[in-house]
């Protein structure tokens, strides 16, 4: 009987980092939140139970996880459209709760706050799982985004802010699209450099 020679598996050839263009990820956020939470608002109206705000946050999730994914999908894998859609359902029922559904300034920041570290937390799984460097910081990221968002959106839509909607508005978008963006490069660059090393 002959024994067949050991030979070692090849180790794993590091792939170049297929980053998005520059413009996908603030077109993304831009354009889905507003549609979004306009959707969400259709269907199932203000954001007044946990039932609705569930159903709400998984409407509202899906487009924007969809929009996003669309962006990063030379990255990401579909699993990134259902952490946000998740993460946005579960988000928005406990922020809502937590400020008893509350519509005064405070109260849009504490649950976006709330939004932001459930979304934010289920994207930095996806993105670790994907050997992003740095995927925590995603997490520690959107809390402050999301609240800073629902904070300029609180100035601009105060006349109908009674529509409790899912999200903030578009003009949250800018503040929260440059925030995340300069971030998710910041990550991307990182990670290419990471995969350059010996």
């Amino acid at each position: 009987m002959t024994s067949l020679p050991h030979t070692t598996p090849a180790a794993p050839v590091p792939q170049k980092l297929r980053r998005p263009r520059v413009w996908a990820w603030p077109l993304a956020i831009v354009l889905s939140f507003p549609i979004g939470g306009y959707i969400a608002n259709l269907i199932v109206g203000p954001i007044d139970s946990v039932g609705v705000a569930l159903a709400g946050g998984l409407i509202a999730g899906a487009v924007i996880g969809a929009a996003q994914w669309l962006a990063l999908r030379r990255l990401m894998p579909w699993l990134w459209i259902a952490a946000t859609s998740i993460g946005m359902a579960a988000g928005l029922s406990l922020g809502a709760a937590l400020v008893d559904y509350g519509i005064g300034r405070l109260d849009l920041i504490v649950m976006g706050a709330v939004n932001g570290v459930v979304v934010g937390g289920l994207q930095s799984v996806v993105l670790r799982r994907k050997r992003i460097w740095g995927a925590a910081w995603w997490a520690v990221a959107n809390p402050p985004a999301w609240a800073l968002a629902w904070l300029v959106s609180s100035y601009v839509i105060s006349a109908n802010i009674d529509e409790r909607f899912t999200n903030f508005g578009a003009s949250g978008c800018l503040l929260f699209a440059l925030l995340t963006g300069l971030l998710l490069e910041l990550l991307f660059r990182r990670t290419e450099a990471e995969t350059r090393r010996p």
